[in-house]
């Protein structure tokens, strides 16, 4: 009978956990530091929404507005599938922009679900239409009160197009960042953070990636359980990684898609401080 209660205890617990980590969003905060940071964006700080896939959290998003509100970010980045392709209502999604739009400047870039749904000039002109700046294959360079410079790059969802995925890939992200010196720092937002070595072969400096839903398991020690596009025990799916002087940050998302319960895998909103390494 001990054993018993005991099992139902943990039972108990257990789903307490999963339910909490299904019905709340956690706030991650990242400190990154580059060598190659202007001087004058020391501090700026990037909010990364990725993943919303229509989820609403409080009334008309308040769970995400209010932590957006408090935090009063420089920039706010949604990474790819701001829609789900399975229940799509694009109205409901947008009213988590219209809630944020004054907080600071958005920057956008699709995702699968978009491309998929055969909406996407809609989804990006309501975007536009509220202020946001949709990245397709190119950049905005925005200049500090000093007048150094970043360059914001971003790609489309190789869903998009007919060709090989990395090789659609690579030429977005060389057409986003054409004729920008190579001595600018350059931010990229890409929804598939599978192709990382793209990213590291064109010498991007920070790369925002969402699409793996944090490997929609996790595994305490271990990491996500299995993504789209990396398969089981896939590497990508959380957090920041480096390679070669590019570095990648990855959300675990907000919303989920065809699986429906996350296991040890909180949603998050993404918080990043750029930092110069001196």
């Amino acid at each position: 009978m001990r054993k018993l209660l005991l099992a139902v205890v943990a039972l108990g617990i257990i789903g307490f956990i999963i339910y909490k980590g299904n019905t709340t969003v956690g706030t991650t905060n990242y400190t990154l530091t580059s060598k190659r940071l202007p001087a004058n964006f020391d501090g700026y700080t990037i909010i990364q929404l990725s993943d919303l896939h229509d989820a609403m959290f409080g009334e008309n998003h308040a769970d995400i507005v209010d932590e957006v509100v408090k935090i009063a970010p420089d920039a706010i980045y949604i990474t790819g599938d701001f829609i789900d392709r399975n229940r799509y209502d694009l109205e409901q999604s947008l009213l988590l922009v219209e809630a944020i739009k004054d907080v600071a400047p958005i920057y956008y870039v699709t995702g699968n679900h978009e491309i998929s749904i055969n909406d996407v000039d809609r989804i990006k002109g309501s975007l536009q239409e509220l202020g946001v700046q949709v990245l397709s294959d190119d950049r905005k360079i925005i200049s500090s009160a000093e007048g150094e410079v970043m360059a914001i790059g971003g790609i489309e969802d190789p869903l998009s197009s007919a060709s090989d995925e990395q090789v659609t890939v690579e030429r977005a992200v060389e057409k986003a960042f054409d004729e920008v010196p190579k001595e600018t720092f350059t931010i990229l937002l890409s929804h598939r953070p599978e192709y990382f070595d793209v990213y590291v072969k064109n010498e991007v400096d920070v790369t925002f990636s969402g699409h793996a839903h944090g490997g929609q398991i996790r595994i305490p020690g271990i990491g996500g359980v299995i993504s789209p596009g990396q398969g089981i025990f896939p590497k990508l799916t959380s957090g920041i990684h480096e390679k070669e002087g590019s570095q990648l940050v990855v959300s675990r998302g907000i919303g989920n898609s065809l699986f429906p319960v996350r296991v040890f895998n909180k949603p998050e909103i993404v918080v990043v401080t750029l930092k110069k390494d001196y």
